[in-house]
């Protein structure tokens, strides 16, 4: 698993753009008040599935070998990187199977079969339907599209960093939610090239904090899985991506499950948008670090807007 380039991201830019327009880069001053820096949110809720991981489907998908769209793709997911595969399937003309936890998100089930991917539910959590997709792969034949350790997906979602930092070249930090970690992973690949001193920062849920572990330990761990926000949701590392994190993340910060309600809660009122839990966990980050962020330039990027009605009754009720 070779480690994706600027330039590598720069061709990905040009495979996806007949498929999917740059996302918007909002300031808000409502935000900007309440961190005490200048505060822009990256509107990955704006792509055609509600999620930023539509970037690296349509990269990877558009790169498969004839043999490959022959037997056909499968995936596991909570629901945002299974609707990026689904998208890139149905753009391409090949079959998706994706494996989804039994409880997974109905908005994104519904999005999934609506793109016309087949579903099998199985297990409680991500890492169990993980290990059946694991299995159908090696019993079918499919082509097994893992959600981290795929080059053309970090490549791929690597174009939001990409777009923030060609629109805002002076921006001081960037703060990426993370559960696999491929969106940071791309964060750090387009930094370290395009703009140096532009810091990476990274935010888990500390009910879930394995990447978070992984990465301070320098080695893949498993912890447990406890938090409501499924973007975030793992219980284990991904080595692609905590190889990158491991060489160029500048910090990782972990936030609680209220935390990122009250922030999901927040940026709703301040953005009018849909936001889903991981998508919310950058602004908590940047509340939690208010005093090192005063006065900068942050961009958080919110991942998505999969948020269930219940989920926004719940969090909006708080």
């Amino acid at each position: 698993m070779q480690v994706p380039t600027l330039a590598d991201v720069h061709e990905a830019r040009d495979r996806i753009a007949p498929h999917l327009r740059p996302t918007p880069l909002y300031e808000y001053a409502s935000l900007s008040e309440l961190v005490g820096a200048q505060v822009f949110v990256k509107h990955e809720n704006h792509q055609p599935v509600g999620a930023f991981k539509v970037r690296g489907g349509v990269n990877l998908v558009s790169q498969l070998s004839d043999e490959e769209r022959r037997r056909g793709m499968i995936a596991a997911s909570t629901g945002n990187h299974g609707q990026s595969i689904a998208f890139a399937a149905r753009i391409f003309g090949v079959a998706a199977t994706i494996c989804v936890p039994e409880d997974a998100n109905p908005v994104k089930v519904a999005s999934m079969r609506g793109l016309g991917a087949e579903l099998v539910f199985h297990g409680a959590d991500f890492d169990a339907a993980r290990e059946h997709c694991e299995e159908l792969a090696r019993e079918h034949g499919y082509r097994y599209v893992h959600s981290g350790n795929e080059p053309l997906l970090i490549a791929g979602v690597a174009t939001q960093t990409l777009e923030i930092l060609e629109e805002q070249p002076d921006m001081d930090v960037v703060i990426v939610p993370i559960g696999g970690g491929s969106g940071a992973a791309g964060a750090c690949i387009v930094a370290q090239a395009v703009s140096p001193a532009t810091k990476v920062i990274g935010v888990q849920s500390e009910a879930a904090p394995t990447a978070y572990r992984s990465w301070k330990e320098r080695e893949l761990v498993e912890d447990k899985m406890e938090t409501f926000a499924e973007g975030l949701a793992t219980r284990t590392a991904f080595e692609l991506p905590q190889r990158i994190l491991w060489d160029h993340l500048d910090d990782f910060v972990l936030v609680s499950d209220d935390e990122i309600r009250t922030a999901q809660a927040t940026m709703i009122a301040a953005t009018r948008n849909l936001v889903e839990a991981s998508g919310a966990a950058p602004l908590a980050a940047a509340l939690s670090l208010r005093d090192e962020l005063a006065g900068k330039r942050v961009a958080i990027i919110l991942s998505g807007g999969n948020a269930t009605r219940e989920q926004l009754l719940d969090v909006l009720a708080r």
